[in-house]
């Protein structure tokens, strides 16, 4: 048994296809399928069910697999050891954030990040939150910042911030005349939201109450992916929407008059750092982390966990 032969059979597992588990390691198929079907002839068992697309593994390839990814795990603490004793950061970083937050802190934690540590080949990818999920299972992502709780057992979250909501309105609406909002005074049949795909539209219908929410009878649905695409919908034809506090860094002054802030207990998002549980490159993630929280007001870091704050994950 050879540590590529391992490394073979994760990849076989984590994309249900020799074709493309031979491209992920970079070697041919036939060589591939050949080093798997020897390990497989030493052991004596079948680790995968080829008649099964995508391929499967078998029972007892489950127990092997998951022994094997072990293995990988303890193999890759070896180059984070190294890499502490160097006290340096080299490598590649392939890190996934959710479309709401990668504009409020990718340029300035990245700009911070890069300059303390140049030696270092980082990938930033916007992905929805089930985009950067799977990707993590199947190993293709060091980490994604993403909005929690997610409560997949193989993942590990690490919490960041916690990011309180606003309300933006057109000009001249009646929730402009107060100083502050309570969820009570939101009507679903005037606001704007984000399509399916963005966990934060489910934190709104959540804020706003389920019932009330389905209920509504708004005639126009607009599936954006963008939150300034939502502030011109909300300028050109009325109503409202829901924003993350950090994104109002996006507005004009002028803009920041239809803004208006929620009344204790505020609604707030909570925003981790979030890794497959084999993830090795501690060292990086905490570097990584302490750029994120240096570039965030302090009110909103995890640490600082305010008591007033309203669920609505």
């Amino acid at each position: 048994m050879t540590l590529t032969q391992i490394e073979y059979i994760v990849a076989v597992e984590r994309n249900g296809s020799f074709v493309t588990a031979a491209e992920k390691c970079f070697v041919t198929q036939p060589t591939l399928s050949m080093q798997i079907q020897k390990l497989e002839e030493e052991l004596g068992i079948k680790i995968f069910d080829r008649n099964h697309h995508p391929i499967v593994a078998t029972d007892m390839g489950k127990k092997i697999l998951e022994q094997a990814k072990n293995v990988i795990f303890e193999r890759d603490k070896i180059d984070e050891l190294i890499m502490m004793q160097k006290d340096e950061l080299i490598g590649s970083l392939n890190i996934a954030i959710i479309p709401t937050v990668a504009p409020s802190i990718v340029p300035s934690a990245l700009k911070s990040f890069v300059k303390k540590y140049p030696k270092l080949d980082i990938t930033i990818t916007e992905m929805t939150t089930s985009q950067i999920i799977s990707k993590l299972k199947e190993g293709e992502l060091d980490f994604g910042i993403l909005s929690t709780p997610l409560y997949e057992k193989s993942l590990k979250e690490n919490i960041l911030y916690h990011e309180p909501y606003v309300l933006y309105a057109t000009k001249g609406h009646k929730l402009l005349s107060k100083k502050i909002i309570s969820p009570e005074d939101l009507d679903p049949n005037e606001i704007w939201s984000l399509g399916d795909e963005h966990c934060m539209r489910f934190q709104i219908i959540n804020l706003c109450g389920k019932q009330k929410f389905v209920g509504a009878n708004n005639p126009f649905t607009y599936n954006s992916g963008s939150l300034s695409s939502l502030t011109r919908m909300v300028d050109i034809n009325g109503g409202y929407t829901i924003m993350p506090e950090l994104s109002l860094a996006e507005l004009s002054e002028d803009k920041m008059s239809q803004v208006r802030y929620f009344k204790d207990p505020v609604p707030v998002r909570e925003i981790s750092l979030v890794t497959n549980k084999y993830f090795t490159k501690n060292k990086l993630a905490i570097a990584f982390t302490e750029s994120i929280v240096s570039s965030i007001p302090k009110e909103m870091s995890a640490k600082n966990k305010k008591k007033n704050i309203l669920d609505i994950r």
